[in-house]
């Protein structure tokens, strides 16, 4: 089981895991050994609540298919083991990011103490530069 919050959970067969090749430098390691993982996991397919799928449907992110599929690769790490529990906590960490609901922004206004210090200050500030000009005899 995969938790993503107290209520929500995933199971571990609507996750897909395989295991590739990683890229880049790795010495002798690197072309016999598939350490790399490719996570695959469907969205409508899952078990996840009609929000969480939504939410997840709108994202714009370009691990994100058409066909609504997340596709993680990761090898960042040496063993496969590692990979695998890597690319997991970043499904579950983009899952979270996806349901988070952002508060309202309530606008506000500036004081009246506020506006009336900041015209006093623009007024102060012309009369100095007007007072830099050249005097006339």
């Amino acid at each position: 089981m995969i938790e993503i919050s107290n209520t929500v959970s995933l199971d571990e067969d609507e996750v897909e895991l395989v295991a590739i090749r990683a890229q880049g430098a790795g010495g002798q390691n690197v072309n016999k050994v598939s350490s790399a993982i490719h996570l695959r996991f469907d969205i409508q397919a899952s078990s996840l609540p009609e929000f969480y799928k939504s939410r997840l449907m709108d994202l714009k992110d370009k691990r994100l298919t058409k066909d609504g599929v997340i596709i993680i690769k990761a090898q960042q790490h040496r063993t496969q083991q590692q990979n695998r529990d890597e690319a997991i906590v970043r499904l579950v960490e983009l899952i979270k990011d996806a349901t988070k609901v952002q508060a309202v922004r309530k606008p506000t206004k500036p004081t009246k103490s506020s506006q009336r210090r900041r015209l006093d200050n623009k007024t102060k500030r012309s009369q100095i530069k007007q007072n830099r000009g050249k005097v006339d005899f």
